[in-house]
């Protein structure tokens, strides 16, 4: 059986935030190791949620907080029960490669473009396709997670979608290699911009006393939406995965008042995630 949660990089453990928030519990007992999204985790949304599962369900859940890529690598290695990210194009792939089964779309909330209320490159209004263009052919600053995250993957494809090159290392574009809001705090010091959820981006903003330096820009594109599943690590793959209880955690997601407890969820009275149409 593997070793869980080997030694990856100290940054990436922030060691699966509930350690320092429950007691410690035996591994024989009923504890769900779980990988996801940094939005998720920065929201506040899994702690809200964590106490409701316990008492519902008695399984205590524990998760490391990293992009979707990595999340989906601790998956494969057999470092996580069940996932909960935000790439549906490359979970797919995960699925049909057999790491994990049962994938269930549970939430979504939407991508934005973010920057100085200066815009120097005047993206302001514009589709998201339009933006982009304008970015790369005036090289404003811009910073992007460049962490194959969920975000990250959305951005690359973007980019590609809008019929440009996508962008490397470059004086005008910088790959933070971070989390969400770092990545906003990063663009924000060099008055750059950047793309992120709106979930990370209102709780950067209630950061900011509601006037962040870096202010919404492009909304509202079809493009744009960040759509959330949860996924089951397949126990055929492998065999320390305890598949009943990740299972139930997919199930107990999709209950209605799970999904309402979800949208009720607000951060400085905003929602930050709906739910999505059958």
């Amino acid at each position: 059986m593997k070793r869980y949660f080997k030694p990856l990089c100290f940054s990436l453990i922030a060691v699966f935030l509930g350690l320092s928030q429950t007691p410690a519990i035996s591994q024989e007992g009923k504890l769900l190791r779980m990988a996801t999204t940094t939005s998720t985790d920065n929201t506040g949304l899994l702690d809200y949620l964590k106490p409701f599962f316990k008492q519902e369900t008695g399984i205590e859940v524990q998760w490391v907080s990293t992009g979707t890529g990595q999340a989906l690598k601790l998956g494969e290695n057999c470092d996580a029960d069940v996932l909960l990210v935000h790439a549906p194009e490359t979970e797919k792939k995960f699925v049909a490669a057999g790491f994990g089964i049962n994938r269930r779309e549970v939430m979504y909330n939407d991508f934005i473009l973010i920057g100085p209320a200066t815009d120097p490159a005047g993206i302001k209004g514009k589709s998201v396709k339009d933006a982009l263009t304008a970015i790369q052919n005036k090289q404003s600053l811009f910073v992007s997670r460049g962490d194959k995250s969920g975000t990250h993957i959305t951005e690359m494809e973007l980019w590609k979608g809008s019929g440009l090159t996508v962008p490397d290392k470059d004086l005008w574009y910088t790959q933070a290699g971070q989390g969400m809001l770092a990545t906003i705090q990063m663009a924000a010091e060099r008055s750059a911009y950047t793309m992120t959820d709106r979930g990370t981006y209102i709780k950067y903003e209630d950061t900011q006393k509601g006037n962040p330096p870096l202010k919404i820009l492009v909304e509202g594109d079809d493009l744009l939406k960040n759509l959330y599943s949860v996924i089951e690590v397949n126990p055929a793959k492998c065999t320390n995965v305890k598949s009943d209880l990740a299972k139930a955690f997919s199930e107990w997601m999709a209950l209605s008042s799970t999904q309402k407890r979800i949208t009720d969820f607000k951060l400085a009275g905003k929602q930050l995630f709906f739910i999505p149409t059958k």
